[in-house]
């Protein structure tokens, strides 16, 4: 074996040697165009076709359920059971 001063000395006795992983540094305009797709895109909202209240584009209405001109989830139905299931919780 070869001399090993330190912390790696206790793991080069065991038998486990380390080997570096050589990497080549990257320039700060590499760095930073791979950074330019990290920014977070704000959210779009579109005014509701059935109640006229915002709601995020692509996406069911929260306030009413439809979706292009379909009921698609029965919001009432929805918060009843989820206070229902709150009241046996508790």
């Amino acid at each position: 074996m070869y001399m090993v001063s330190g912390f790696l000395a206790f793991w080069a006795k065991i038998g486990i040697l380390f080997n570096m992983v050589i990497r080549m540094r990257h320039t700060r305009a590499h760095t930073g165009n791979r950074r330019s797709h990290h920014a977070l895109k704000a959210k779009t909202f579109a005014v509701c076709a059935n109640c006229a209240q915002p709601k995020e584009t692509h996406v069911v209405c929260k306030n009413c359920g439809f979706y292009r001109g379909r009921k698609v989830v029965d919001v009432v139905n929805k918060v009843e059971k989820k206070q229902a299931k709150k009241k046996s919780g508790k």
